[in-house]
């Protein structure tokens, strides 16, 4: 395991697809240089920050090792800095041209990802698969 400060990821175990892509990337990370946080039943520390279940489950979020915190298309460039053969997609996927595109393209994803994974929208503090 590393000792330098890692990522931390919260992501939405709930849900099948991120839950398969977050164990993508948890198999090509063996430096262990990215925490990964389920916040599907509890959102733990996003809550302490203000960030509400339904606000947490809505977009993904992470917290850089200097404490801030992010979300949306900009996490996943955070996650690829990290992954070793990933590394040369960050530099280009962070741009700004790119970002113009893959922050929409992630909002218009994240809005739909209940229903395109097949998973009830958490409304009633719970959260289920049909």
């Amino acid at each position: 395991m590393t000792q330098e400060p890692r990522l931390t990821v919260y992501y939405d175990a709930a849900c099948p697809m991120c839950r398969r892509e977050v164990g993508f990337y948890q198999r090509r990370d063996r430096a262990e240089r990215i925490a990964w946080q389920d916040i599907s039943q509890d959102p733990g520390d996003l809550a302490r920050e203000g960030v509400t279940r339904e606000q947490a489950l809505a977009r993904i979020h992470a917290r850089l090792p200097d404490g801030r915190l992010i979300t949306g298309a900009r996490v996943f460039v955070e996650i690829w800095k990290r992954i070793p053969r990933l590394r040369w997609v960050a530099p280009l996927a962070g741009s700004p041209p790119a970002m113009a595109v893959m922050e929409p393209a992630y909002t218009w994803f994240a809005k739909r990802r209940t229903r395109i994974t097949g998973r009830e929208a958490c409304t009633d503090g719970t959260c289920q698969t049909p």
